[in-house]
């Protein structure tokens, strides 16, 4: 029982940073209907940003926190701008290539100025851990947990309540009647790009604290999971975001513990097709409906 208490504990820190990246995929797609596979490679520009900031410029732990997020919400808008900017009236294909191809750039970039070795991500906090009946729980988890719990709350009030995220939501439902109503669709995704970027760096940090280091593919596989739990929550849904996370990294942790370390990806991604099969919305996505 407390092997089984300690692998959940295991899969809730590892499900809260997916949830974390998660979020900044279906924001992104639930606005703009785009899937921006770069960023992943985001994440790993802001775990970088977060290490210069503190072994070479010597910064503290809360300016660097603020450096990571403006680096990585300029970047996101930067790759709007750029790269998906141009494609807005493209074909789905078109976009998913592009993504693919800046996923890639960042990457190499990386690579040509950090170089192929590992580099330790800092710890900008210390948090003690404790244990209850046996079973040891980390600080960093807990956090993690609770940073990711309130930008979820921040996130559903932000577009329910304000003028900005109901133009966002205007945005998504449909681009023409938005423009027709005044609403300045390229700020709009601009900015939408912009706060799922900066989500990126929250994930960045909290994904340096706990695996502590960091490559120039760092983002890569978590990128690719965490997209896999904002399907399996329901693309487009804040708090699906958040659950299918969570349930991902349960499911992977659980895998590798019970059953095989070797199969424990490839269990995670048939759980995604069986639940595809039963509700192809996700668990907390609704289905859409077009009128001809």
């Amino acid at each position: 029982m407390t092997n089984l208490i300690q692998t959940l504990i295991s899969g809730l820190s590892l499900g809260s940073i997916y949830a974390l990246i998660a979020l900044g995929y279906t924001m992104v797609y639930g606005i703009a209907k785009m899937l921006n596979f770069a960023h992943g490679d985001v994440i790993m520009v802001g775990a970088y940003s977060g290490i210069v900031a503190v072994a070479q410029m010597g910064l503290s732990p809360w300016v660097t926190v603020i450096v990571s997020i403006a680096v990585c919400a300029v970047l996101g808008v930067v790759i709007e701008f750029c790269a998906y900017k141009p494609l807005r009236q493209a074909a789905p294909l078109s976009v998913l290539i592009t993504a693919i191809g800046v996923s890639y750039l960042l990457q190499n970039a990386a690579l040509l100025i950090f170089g192929s070795q590992q580099m330790a991500y800092p710890t900008l906090v210390k948090l003690p851990g404790f244990a209850v009946g046996g079973v040891h729980v980390d600080g960093i988890t807990v956090l993690t947990l609770a940073v990711t719990a309130a930008l979820m709350i921040a996130l559903t009030l932000f577009i329910d309540k304000t003028k900005l995220g109901k133009a966002m939501r205007a945005v998504s439902e449909d681009k023409n009647a938005a423009t027709l109503m005044g609403i300045s669709v390229d700020r709009t995704i601009t900015l939408t790009f912009a706060i799922g970027s900066a989500l990126a760096a929250f994930a960045s940090m909290f994904y340096g604290m706990t695996y502590v280091y960091i490559k120039p593919t760092t983002g890569a596989m978590p990128g690719i999971k965490a997209f896999t739990a904002a399907v399996f929550g329901g693309i487009g849904s804040i708090p699906g975001a958040m659950l299918g996370g969570i349930l991902l990294g349960l499911i992977e942790q659980l895998s590798k513990t019970y059953i095989s370390t070797l199969w424990a990806d490839a269990i995670v991604f048939a759980v995604l097709v069986v639940v595809l099969v039963v509700k192809p919305t996700g668990l907390l996505g609704k289905p859409m409906q077009e009128k001809v």
